[in-house]
């Protein structure tokens, strides 16, 4: 292990105020004054796994649930590049995983599926579901959604179902069966995947727009869908749905643009923790043969994010992450208020010691966010206070992959997250019921 100034803060266990100390205290100030974040130390130093798969504060554990090659309960293979993820409430105090394969046709092996369940017949992607016993133990695994491509996050619905993303705008061109024309797919869409069930329905949400996808988050309230999309000029979209809990009857689909900021890039010397009215946009090509849904958008107003990814739902309000956005092109994480109509930068990462590359995140039941990080070396899962103070609650000890689609029982005594590759699904429990 390389021993950059993140390893050296990690293994000497440096608190922060050793940070300071490292640091002048003008500089140490001059952050703070801009609301980048800071370093605490929540739950302590992290124990290294004398198993070598993952670091936690001291008294909590983790169990592996599932692992990438493994046979599954319908005689498949578990696909490996697991993603976005997400808990849903089962029967007899069960435990329902969805989990997102990221996986294009020139994939080894994907999700495996019959002919009729896939939505395109060469492409690897999709979902698989775990129901799992109250304790977290795995009781059977299956693939739940096949024929799609890049599957890499997603959303929950309050109807209980899952939104699978595709992060891909390929265009597959394949043979009918009978050879007498080609059968065009379009990818960069929404599929729906119920919690309870088997297989899907492969039926891509059209009118979600295409583009390339990368997570939803719904308003219980209203019914909106919020979306992010993994482009370095991408943009924030807001879907209303003609009827609630029936996304297939379609709806209107809309772009943030932030009230005379027109066209504005927030990905560099953006105010932080200044929140800024907006409004919505109405988009009218929301199936391009081409990936320009963005331009559309753009053209209208709408601002500019860099590389939009994770977001959740939290106390009224909704977070998301810009991975690679802010001055140090590090991460940013922004909140919008839908009552106030309002965003504000509320997490700039001054470097990657800090926070490195944010993804999926989550809030948790102690109030901070949990952000997975998809950075260069080490990866960690990262907490940040609702002050902006941020420290690291996991480290991925097993090799240098991203961690992804981090979720929490809906009792909140158990923590999930995947190790993406080769492909870790992980429980985890410790002492946050006490904060």
């Amino acid at each position: 292990m390389a021993l950059s100034r993140r390893n050296f803060l990690t293994l000497t266990g440096l608190s922060f105020t050793s940070v300071v100390a490292a640091n002048s205290l003008k500089n140490y100030y001059h952050l703070v004054a801009k609301g980048n974040p800071t370093i605490t130390d929540k739950f302590g130093q992290l124990i290294p796994d004398p198993n070598g798969i993952l670091d936690l504060p001291k008294g909590w554990q983790y169990q592996v649930i599932s692992y990438g090659g493994k046979s599954m309960h319908d005689g498949n293979i578990v696909p490996p590049a697991f993603d976005g993820m997400a808990t849903f409430s089962g029967n007899n105090d069960e435990i329902i995983l969805v989990r997102n394969h990221e996986l294009s046709p020139n994939s080894p092996y994907g999700v495996n599926g019959l002919e009729n369940d896939k939505y395109d017949p060469i492409s690897q992607g999709g979902t698989t579901t775990l129901i799992l016993n109250k304790d977290g133990s795995l009781k059977q695994e299956f693939a739940s959604l096949a024929g799609t491509n890049r599957n890499c996050s997603g959303g929950t619905t309050p109807w209980g179902s899952w939104i699978s993303c595709e992060e891909d705008t390929t265009i597959s061109t394949i043979k009918s069966p009978d050879n007498s024309h080609p059968i065009i797919k379009k990818h960069g869409y929404n599929f729906e995947v119920p919690s309870l069930g088997k297989m899907a329905t492969a039926n891509p949400l059209i009118d979600m727009g295409r583009f390339r996808h990368e997570a939803i988050a719904v308003d219980p309230k209203t019914g909106y869908i919020y979306q992010t999309e993994d482009q370095n000029d991408s943009c924030f979209y807001r879907f209303r749905p003609h009827e609630k809990e029936n996304l297939q009857k379609g709806g209107i689909l809309e772009a943030l643009v932030i009230e005379g900021m027109p066209r504005i890039d927030t990905s560099k010397n953006y105010p932080i923790n200044e929140p800024k009215s907006v409004q919505w946009v109405q988009l009218e090509t929301v199936d391009p043969d081409e990936d320009t849904l963005r331009y559309e958008a753009q053209k209208k107003g709408a601002a500019i994010f860099k590389r939009g990814e994770g977001i959740c739902l939290a106390k009224g309000e909704f977070y998301f992450t810009c991975t690679s956005g802010g001055n140090a092109e590090k991460g940013q994480v922004f909140r919008y208020n839908p009552v106030e109509e309002t965003i504000s930068l509320f997490v700039e990462s001054p470097g990657a010691e800090i926070l490195d590359y944010p993804d999926n995140l989550v809030m948790s039941p102690f109030g901070d966010l949990i952000l997975c990080e998809d950075g260069l070396g080490e990866q960690f899962l990262i907490g940040v206070t609702p002050e902006g103070q941020c420290y690291k609650l996991a480290r991925n000890a097993y090799n240098n992959s991203e961690f992804a689609g981090v979720c929490f029982s809906g009792d909140r005594k158990i923590m999930f997250v995947n190790i993406y590759s080769p492909g870790l699904t992980l429980a985890i429990r410790g002492d946050w019921s006490t904060i």
